[in-house]
């Protein structure tokens, strides 16, 4: 059975489910996750998306990126995709949600509402091969200026939501939001 996407609207009110693919074909909006992982010093967790994924398949992202399957919550849908793809687990807490739509070359849309989560983890990972190739930490202020220099190398949705990322993490550092 093909994997499965919530379909919702700008309010993140569900409107149906849809296979995965046609979602992607079609452009229908839909529900997805992203996960931002620290470690101790503030460096985040990268993954090089494996080369053989349908869409941005060996570019660098955020440490997490998925779907939640129909009636499952998307917290508990972040904590899954992150020890599947990642082999890491943490607890991961909401921090902002944002909707994007991008057309890739091979023609697939992603048109999604995305819910972005942060954890805190020191330590490897372990890499599912069928979700990504390689791993790194990185400084936020270098990756801010690799993002700006070669934005080739990056997936769309890491680039269009990391300023929020750097901000929220900043305002949590500093005591502004719960950790």
């Amino acid at each position: 059975m093909e994997d499965q996407v919530i379909l919702v609207d700008l309010n993140d009110n569900q409107v149906g489910v849809a296979d995965k693919m046609a979602a992607h074909r079609s452009g229908e909006l839909h529900r997805a996750i992203s996960i931002f992982v620290f470690d101790r010093t503030g460096q985040v967790l990268l993954q090089k998306r494996a080369s053989t994924k349908y869409h941005s398949g060996g570019l660098w992202s955020n440490t997490c990126c998925s779907h939640p399957r129909p009636n499952e919550d998307t917290t508990n849908a972040a904590q899954r995709r992150l020890r599947e793809e990642m082999g890491v687990n943490c607890e991961l807490q909401e921090v902002f949600s944002f909707a994007y739509k991008t057309r890739f070359d091979n023609g697939l849309i992603e048109n999604e509402y995305d819910h972005v989560f942060f954890g805190d983890h020191d330590g490897e990972p372990v890499l599912n091969p069928e979700e990504a190739d390689d791993w790194k930490w990185m400084e936020t202020k270098q990756l801010a200026a690799d993002l700006r220099e070669h934005p080739e190398t990056y997936s769309f949705w890491l680039a269009a939501c990391f300023d929020r990322v750097v901000s929220f993490r900043t305002s949590m550092r500093a005591g502004g939001l719960a950790e």
